[in-house]
Parts: structure tokens; C-alpha cells; sequence
């Protein structure tokens, strides 16, 4: 068995999680690498002299699972190499409440039950994620937790278009909308109100984010649709789409946002045995 580590340095310093994982891994007879989920900037982060990093593409090549070292934005991030290879993923937890992650720091012995089989892989739906201006594509990603349109600091509200499969769902002027995965649900489209919907479902999940209206609602729809948020016109405002956190890109009116379930799925690594209802009430301080 090969098991490949990526630790994000801002959250495992001295990258002591991931050496403490390899220690484990080896003594269960894995072979492991290390690599950087992304090439670190500025000087202020020192790596320990005798850790050989390796090329997570190259690596991902023939691993039976990667073990990410982070928050839920260090599994969003290592979804799209692993997927490209079908690498199941398995998360440690360093960052704050880290849904994704199936392990925290001080649980690593657990895995030694890997290399023995003792773990089970699930399937998590994703979104094709792409911006059309003048019917051109002009933008394209993928989402394991969200698509978020939202206005710029200027523009008072933005105007939408929901569809659903062609069809208008809704219109609204607000901050924004949340289109999310079932995995997203307990992330941004939570925050602005959404439903929290079990992880292994397949569905889209359409919130709108501080909606001027007392009528717009979340809406949970099946996995079948295609969902478009149409911009209305924008003189002097700006709008943005973030997919999963990350670089904002900018919209203009008239712009379409479409999304649909990916043929792709991120396949998450389970070995404590934990439900999602025993996470959910230990992060959010439940029962």
C-alpha cells in the first residue's frame, strides 16, 4: 500500500502531524510521500532539513489514498488532484471545525488500520461549475462544497434569475446565492440559512444570501437539474463567483452562472466509524 501525505505548513508546523503520520504508516509497512499541496511563499516558514519532498502529480500516480494535514479548505484544494487519479482522501483536522476531516490530531494511531483494510471510502457528489457571457463559455470549474455569487462591496444588492432546467424558480435581489452540494450544507449555504442536508445525498442546494424579499427561500432540488443564476443588469456594481473558497472571479450583468452535478466525485476515507449526526453535534455544540 502506498500512502501519500500533504500537510499545509501554515496549519502543521514543522509539518510534526505529518512526520508523526509517516512514523505510523511505516511501522504498519506503507510506503508514504510527502508533498506540499501548493508551492509556499515568503520565508517564514522552515521545513525540517531531512524531509524530501516529492511531486504530488507524480505521486498521486499509483497511491491508494492521500492523507491531507489541514482545515476543509486543505481537503477542497487536494479534491481536485486527487480526483483526476480517483485517490480517495483522507482528512486530519488542524484548522477550527473541519467537517471533512474523519480524523483529529490525536487520533492518528488509527491509521495503522489501513494498510489492514479496516476503512471504508464514500462517494461525494461535485458540481460542474461554468459562466457564460454571450453564450461563450468563459469560466469553468468544479465544486465538492459550493458555488457562491455575491455583490461587490459597492453594489447595494445584485439581481438574480434562478432556473431550474431552463425554467425560472425564482427572482430576487439580494447579497447573493449559495448553490451548494449536499457536502456544502454545513458551510456557507448554513450560514445564510440553508438547509442541512446529509453528505451522502445527491442534491442542489439554492440559498439566497440576505434576500431583500420575505418570500425568497432555500430551495433543495434533485441532482438531475441544471441550475443558472442569471445576473440582471449591473450599472456601476460588480458581482463575483467564488467556487469552493477560492479566487474570485469577476461577473457583469447579463452574465450566466451554470451548474450541474459533475460526472466526478470525491471519495472521502472513513475509519473511526462515526456518523455524521455524532460530528455534526460536536462541531456546531449540539447534544
Amino acid at each position: 500500500m502506498k500512502v501519500v501525505l500533504s500537510p499545509n505548513p501554515y496549519r502543521d508546523r514543522g509539518l510534526k502531524a505529518a512526520q508523526a503520520a509517516e512514523k505510523i504508516l511505516k511501522a504498519a509497512g506503507v510506503e508514504t510521500a510527502i508533498c506540499l499541496p501548493f508551492a509556499v511563499e515568503g520565508g517564514n516558514i522552515e521545513f525540517p532539513k531531512h524531509i524530501q519532498f516529492k511531486r504530488t502529480e507524480e505521486e498521486l500516480k499509483d497511491a491508494d489514498i492521500l492523507v491531507c494535514f489541514g482545515g476543509d479548505g486543505t481537503i477542497l484544494h487536494a479534491a481536485k488532484d486527487a480526483n483526476q487519479h480517483h485517490v480517495p482522501i483522507l482528512g486530519v483536522n488542524l484548522g477550527s471545525v473541519g467537517f471533512m476531516a474523519e480524523l483529529e490530531l490525536g487520533e492518528l494511531s488509527m491509521l495503522s488500520k489501513l494498510p489492514a483494510g479496516k476503512y471504508a471510502v464514500e462517494d461525494r457528489m461535485m458540481l460542474d461549475v461554468t459562466v457564460r457571457r454571450d453564450g461563450k463559455v468563459i469560466y469553468s470549474d468544479i465544486a465538492l462544497n459550493d458555488a457562491a455569487l455575491t455583490k461587490g462591496a459597492v453594489a447595494r444588492v445584485v439581481d438574480l434569475e434562478v432556473l431550474g432546467d431552463k425554467t425560472t424558480i425564482t427572482r430576487m435581489s439580494a447579497d447573493g446565492v449559495v448553490i451548494s452540494t449536499p457536502t456544502g450544507s454545513t458551510a456557507y449555504s448554513m450560514s445564510a440559512g440553508g438547509p442541512i442536508v446529509e453528505p451522502t445525498a445527491e442534491n442542489i442546494i439554492v440559498t439566497p444570501i440576505c434576500p431583500h424579499a420575505l418570500s425568497a427561500r432555500s430551495f433543495v432540488l434533485g441532482h438531475e437539474r441544471a441550475v443558472s443564476i442569471k445576473l440582471g443588469r449591473m450599472a456601476r456594481k460588480t458581482a463575483f463567483l467564488s467556487v469552493d473558497g477560492g479566487k474570485a472571479f469577476k461577473l457583469n450583468g447579463g452574465d450566466v452562472v451554470e451548474t450541474k452535478m459533475s460526472k466526478s466525485k470525491t471519495r472521502l476515507v472513513r475509519v473511526t466509524g462515526r456518523t455524521f449526526y455524532e460530528i455534526l453535534n460536536h462541531k456546531l455544540g449540539g447534544a
